[in-house]
């Protein structure tokens, strides 16, 4: 309950106890009071009796006519009338008030204890069922702390199983980089120890045999490993939240363009096109350079799975929630087992092909999700590979 509605309560419940002693107390009153009252009427009649005995019978008859009802009005009352009062034929002692007061003060005092001991025993009841619920988070117990009513302990009981969550969930993620970091670091040290090893071999075969083609070799690797380097570094900057992106309104065409431009030498030796169809000025915000980097693995990709002669197309559209970027090929597409791990880092599919390292995709994905956008991948029904991109407004 709430702090108002359990003062109500206590109010209540004080007030409720207190109206039965009332009660209680009204009715010894009035029982004490009677046994008073015919002390003090049998005492006049026995001084009447005793200075008149002929006027015994009259007496008697007096007291039952006063017992079954008398048409005497107040006013008429002959006491009062020669200036009697109640006080003055019976006036309790101090005694007898001192009697009443004590025992109504200690009424009240027991009444207020036993109240203060109801109250308590309800936040003990609370307190130790959250001080089981910690200690059931303690043992490794992540389950819902069940809400047991609005009192002064709820906002407390609140805050407890926020804490408790944030902290699972904190531990979760953390044992999850632990995770990752171990497959991250077994991955580069497997994409280093290929290019290191052929290095070394072209080497040792130069000692013996100089040429040309161990030269090619040791370079082409070596370049290998500066790209993974680069890759690995842009990746650490994204996950640091530190990469600095430019946004500003650039056209969808011109990215697709010159994107497309950058890969013209390797489009030329693997015979693929490229079809851009210009549908209009389409602007986007987002960073020129790094979103043309997302597109250039996109195609890329696409490139490599495109056979001879083929050609990886492009579409763009655009309405008031997001402007979508459409990229496939004519190839044979994903295999199905690799589709929900294309953007995982260092991930070969099986048809996968030349010597990437297997983490453009998950840059691309990266540079994509840090500009508010989307990409997902599936298969055309006519075969070929397709990637959605969606840039949102908001």
């Amino acid at each position: 309950m709430s702090g108002k509605k359990g003062l109500v309560v206590l109010i209540g419940f004080v007030f409720s106890v207190s109206l039965i002693a009332v009660s209680a107390t009204s009715l010894f009153l009035a029982d004490y009071y009677s046994h008073a009252h015919i002390q003090a009427l049998g005492g006049i009649c026995q001084k009447i009796i005793e200075k008149q005995p002929e006027a015994e019978q009259a007496v008697l008859e007096a007291i039952k006519e006063y017992k079954y009802g008398s048409s005497v009005l107040p006013e008429e009352n002959i006491i009062l009338i020669y200036g009697y009062r109640p006080s003055d034929l019976w006036n309790p002692s101090g005694m007898h008030r001192t009697f009443f007061f004590v025992v109504g003060f200690l009424a009240g005092v027991l009444l207020f204890f036993i109240t203060c001991l109801f109250w308590r025993q309800k936040e003990i009841v609370r307190i130790k069922m959250l001080t089981g619920y910690l200690e059931k988070v303690n043992m490794g117990y992540c389950g819902t702390l069940l809400q047991t009513g609005e009192d002064d302990f709820s906002k407390l009981q609140d805050e407890i199983y926020k804490t408790v969550t944030e902290l699972h969930q904190t531990r979760d993620a953390a044992v999850q980089a632990k995770n990752n970091f171990a497959d991250n670091l077994y991955n580069i040290a497997h994409q280093i120890k290929t290019p290191v090893t052929s290095i070394s071999l072209s080497v040792q075969m130069m000692q013996d045999n100089p040429s040309p083609i161990h030269l090619e070799q040791i370079r082409r690797q070596i370049s290998h490993m500066i790209h993974l380097e680069d890759a690995l570094l842009l990746l650490s900057r994204i996950d640091a939240g530190t990469l600095s992106l430019k946004r500003e309104d650039v056209d969808v065409f011109t990215i697709l363009m010159l994107a497309a431009d950058n890969l013209q030498e390797m489009l030329l030796r693997a015979d693929v096109f490229v079809d851009i169809p210009e549908s209009g000025e389409m602007l986007i915000r987002a960073d020129m350079e790094w979103t043309m980097e997302a597109i250039m693995n996109i195609l890329k990709d696409c490139m490599e799975h495109t056979p001879s002669g083929g050609t990886v197309h492009c579409s763009y559209e655009q309405n008031p929630l997001y402007t979508q970027i459409r990229i496939w090929d004519t190839g044979a597409g994903f295999a199905k087992e690799d589709i929900p791990h294309l953007f995982e880092r260092f991930y070969r599919g099986r048809k996968m092909k030349g010597d990437g390292i297997g983490i453009g995709l998950a840059l691309s994905k990266a540079i994509i999700e840090e500009q508010n956008g989307t990409i997902t991948a599936r298969n055309l029904i006519n075969a070929g590979a397709c990637f959605e991109i969606r840039f949102y407004s908001h």
